[in-house]
């Protein structure tokens, strides 16, 4: 736990010093305020768009190619739970309630964000309660509650990291004060965890072996090739608010970077051991649930009244849903960091390698 927090305050200090390095307003960086439409962001460049396309379909071949051996089909152990087709028709009543416009409906209209996402976390906690009998909601309902609460810390962090880029905003919300603003997006933002989670343990059962990407020391430190992780992730961190349009992507990745590199340099078990096995499922399938954890979120997206759009230099063309096409490849190294952040949290498990090959 203590890496977690150590990564996070990193993650947030290095591009505060980067703005006050750049001389920006600080003002308007510690607002809860929701950002206004922005300007300035470089057009679209064809060069690094079809770049971005043959790293996307290489990304893809790759995924396809390390998966595929690992798929399986198992069999149901069971009935979904009762709570699970609960989940399944609150997914639904609030998916037809956030695209239509009933007036009766009007004055929550804005609120259809958590619930809709609440139902899609119980219908994957009971799908995968059907086919290996446990699932996270059942198996550990204590870390799955303090889940949520990790979960609004996490993504206002993502939040306070866009302050500098502004490639996000959000509309339909100028009725909120900034503190209901707050509020309300604090709510929001403690589904993202727990559904990251549950899409990661439904996956598994179809891509295993389950490994946890994060365990105990006990590992040679490798002081090297973390300081250059760490060098790497800090400075583009450092340098975010004064080149954001050149920097930008790496607010998906430096998070994730700066906790292996500290895993590297204290000796700590890290995804690195995973792929030295050539475990490839368990670094893999947290990438593919960001993912499709992501295409539900643009989908839902789309016609709700309080929603996102973005601005996203150089390659803001090609959408699908609001998000541009090239946009998705976020979504894989987001899902790694959703998954090293759960682990994190969970604690050390000493029986962690014999796991491995389980």
């Amino acid at each position: 736990m203590m890496i977690l927090l150590f990564s996070f305050m990193l993650t947030a200090l290095l591009p505060l010093a980067g703005a006050l390095a750049a001389g920006r307003d600080l003002a308007d960086l510690l607002s809860f305020r929701p950002l206004a439409v922005p300007a300035g962001h470089g057009p679209v460049n064809g060069l690094i768009f079809t770049a971005g396309i043959c790293l996307a379909l290489g990304t893809a071949l790759f995924l396809i190619h390390r998966l595929a051996p690992a798929f399986s089909r198992p069999r149901p152990t069971g009935r979904m739970p009762w709570w699970g087709w609960c989940g399944l028709c609150t997914l639904l009543v609030f998916w037809l309630l956030s695209w239509t416009r009933f007036s009766w409906f009007q004055p929550v209209q804005l609120y259809t964000f958590t619930p809709l996402w609440l139902g899609y976390i119980f219908l994957v906690n009971g799908l995968t309660r059907r086919y290996q009998g446990e699932c996270l909601l059942t198996g550990s309902p204590g870390f799955f509650c303090r889940l949520f609460l990790l979960s609004a810390l996490f993504w206002w962090l993502f939040e306070w990291l866009n302050r500098f880029v502004h490639n996000w905003y959000y509309l339909g919300v100028d009725a909120l004060s900034d503190r209901a603003f707050a509020l309300h997006a604090t709510l929001c933002f403690s589904t993202v965890l727990p559904a990251v989670a549950s899409t990661r343990e439904l996956l598994h059962v179809f891509f295993p072996p389950r490994a946890r990407l994060c365990g105990t020391s006990g590992t040679t430190p490798a002081p090297l090739p973390g300081a250059i992780l760490l060098t790497f992730a800090g400075l583009s961190l450092f340098l975010l608010p004064l080149y954001p349009n050149v920097f930008f992507p790496v607010i998906w990745i430096a998070p994730f970077l700066i906790i292996v590199a500290i895993q590297l340099i204290t000796g700590r078990q890290s995804p690195y051991e995973l792929l030295e096995n050539k475990l490839w499922p368990p670094v893999l399938v947290p990438a593919l649930s960001g993912l499709t954890c992501g295409f539900f979120w643009e989908l839902w997206n789309t016609h709700s009244l309080a929603r996102w759009a973005y601005a996203i230099p150089w390659v803001d063309t090609a959408h699908l849903f609001a998000m541009p096409l090239l946009g998705y490849l976020g979504y894989l190294p987001f899902g790694l960091e959703c998954a090293v952040c759960e682990d994190l949290a969970k604690g050390p498990r000493k029986k962690w390698r014999k796991k491995l090959h389980a």
